[in-house]
């Protein structure tokens, strides 16, 4: 029986009136219902991956300094487009320099356009204490470059993730763009908070654990509030999970993947299996090979060589 299957009254013996409380004044009740009202019945097979674009990254072979990786992958930004397809690019920023900033944004635009990008995100890194940084940068992009500005189809955590420390008003830059709460976004209680002071969507991570990524899921749902599924390098069987939380929670685009650029080699056992879950093709990871049980993994097809245990416990 496939996880997914298994988030329904017939399986749970708790509804999700016993783990969340809804905003207080909004119309809403978790009384009788289960993860299931909350995901998709019919996920999608294929997603658009997001690629990461560091703030080291190289855009363009003036940048290169030393000799590139000999590795048989892309270095370059327009290498990496051309060869996987992509269509969607998370930029990273610094969040504390808005001339880098805002020309980082144009310039990963330019090459956006000129390859046939569609979308792009922003993430700021968490280290913006004020709400005018971001709106100055997007209104600046919004006016000369219009185009760029239109490619942004949300931002990413600009400000700490200490929501209870750092209770910033944030309405103004989410009345401009989409603003995900990321690493804020383990507990549904600070979702609620993030609600209050303006955030507007939540990338969800299974790597803070899938229960947890669920029940905060199913709170911004019901409060309205838009999805994503950020990646923090899932390899192996972790890319898994990873992509099926994206299938079936329902995202405003797609699912973060890069682990194939990061440590793509690692992934080889599982990527004989799984083909499309490891490589981006046409812009896409391919979910079609998954199985029926479980998570899919087909693990006794995965020849992965494990290393002798640590610890013998006679057993």
């Amino acid at each position: 029986l496939p996880t997914y299957r298994t988030y329904t009254a017939g399986f749970l013996n708790r509804d999700l009136a016993a783990f969340l409380e809804p905003a207080p004044g909004a119309a809403v009740s978790f009384a009788g219902l289960y993860p299931d009202h909350f995901l998709s019945p019919a996920p999608k097979r294929r997603l658009r991956a997001w690629h990461l674009v560091g703030g080291l990254d190289w855009l363009s072979p003036d940048e290169i300094t030393g000799l590139p990786p000999d590795d048989g992958h892309p270095y370059l930004l327009p290498d990496w487009i051309e060869r996987d397809g992509l269509k969607c690019l998370k930029v990273k920023l610094r969040g504390t320099d808005p001339v880098w900033d805002y020309h980082r944004l144009v310039r990963v635009g330019d090459i956006a356009l000129a390859h046939q990008v569609d979308w792009l995100s922003a993430d700021f890194n968490c280290t913006v204490t004020d709400p005018a940084y971001v709106n100055d940068i997007l209104d600046r992009l919004r006016d000369e470059h219009p185009r760029h500005y239109g490619m942004i189809l949300y931002v990413e955590q600009p400000f700490p993730y200490e929501l209870e420390t750092h209770r910033i008003d944030v309405h103004s830059v989410s009345a401009r763009k989409p603003l995900f709460l990321d690493e804020s976004a383990h507990d549904w209680r600070l979702i609620r908070l993030g609600r209050e002071l303006g955030w507007t969507g939540v990338a969800l991570k299974t790597c803070k654990t899938q229960t947890g990524a669920i029940l905060s899921a199913c709170w911004a749902k019901a409060h309205g509030m838009t999805l994503m599924v950020q990646d923090l390098t899932n390899p192996m069987l972790a890319q898994i999970p990873h992509v099926l939380l994206a299938a079936h929670v329902g995202t405003i685009m797609g699912v973060e993947t890069n682990a194939m650029q990061f440590y793509p080699a690692a992934s080889e056992p599982e990527a004989r299996v799984h083909p499309g879950l490891y490589q981006r093709r046409e812009g896409m990871v391919d979910l079609g090979t998954l199985g029926e049980t479980g998570f899919g993994y087909r693990v006794e097809e995965i020849n992965r060589p494990l290393p002798p245990p640590s610890v013998d416990t006679g057993f």
